[in-house]
């Protein structure tokens, strides 16, 4: 991986809810359609309306995105620097477009960039496909990965660069920070809580922050993995201050 010019990564995390706020906002057809799906997912003591609540957000097709936060590294005087940006919004169909905009530029749609996420090849990156077509979004060319072999598809995963062909491994980004001593800010949601903190509080600010940070600590993994000296806080621009 050393042989990838880190001004052509991209990386980034998304965050998903469940498409309604409870089971019982689904139409008649969507209810059938989640218990037929979940059935063989579920405990015998869980019911679909349940499960609706822990994991809808997980499966594209029940769920939507509420953040999408990005961040890249530049060059300043020689020194890199790391810049983040999301995109977030109720209205989902608005946070794609413009994300897909944004991979249209001629920075982000040249042939060489990539992007990279933690577990992304399994989640991110399609969930984020199955989404712009359900809202009508034409992928763009950096996305276009449908049809292609694992191979053929150049975009990088932490996780997957992690596993070494061990394809049961699974590794948290908490774990491979604390096993690297990768200082991370500190959050005061995890992952678990997303879905309430949006359908609760509706506080979009609170998640998008939380997105920067596993971005953050995405960029310094595979810095890690390269054996390059992690980025220091002078070298970080947040979207958001971190202590706000």
């Amino acid at each position: 991986m050393n042989h990838i010019d880190l001004q052509n990564i991209l990386f980034l995390d998304i965050e998903t809810v469940s498409g309604e706020p409870n089971f019982d906002a689904l139409s008649a057809d969507m209810q059938e359609l989640w218990a037929n799906k979940t059935k063989w997912q579920r405990k015998e003591d869980t019911t679909a309306k349940e499960y609706y609540a822990e994991r809808a957000g997980i499966l594209a097709e029940f769920g939507k995105i509420v953040c999408i936060s990005v961040g890249f590294i530049h060059y300043k005087d020689g020194m890199k620097n790391f810049r983040l940006r999301s995109f977030y919004n109720n209205d989902e169909a608005l946070l794609l477009g413009e994300f897909a905009e944004m991979l249209k530029e001629k920075y982000f749609n040249h042939p060489r960039q990539v992007l990279c996420g933690h577990n992304a090849k399994e989640f991110d990156f399609p969930y984020i496909c199955r989404r712009m077509l359900v809202n009508g979004i034409s992928l763009p060319p950096i996305l276009q990965i449908a049809g292609k072999k694992p191979w053929e598809i150049a975009h990088l995963d932490t996780m997957e660069l992690w596993k070494f062909g061990d394809y049961k491994h699974y590794t948290s980004i908490k774990l491979l920070c604390a096993i690297f001593d990768i200082p991370t800010p500190k959050n005061d949601i995890d992952g678990s809580m997303v879905s309430a903190v949006y359908w609760n509080d509706n506080d979009l600010k609170r998640i998008a922050k939380y997105c920067e940070k596993d971005v953050l600590a995405t960029a310094q993994i595979f810095m890690r993995f390269r054996n390059e000296k992690l980025l220091q806080d002078e070298q970080i621009s947040f979207s958001f201050s971190v202590d706000s």
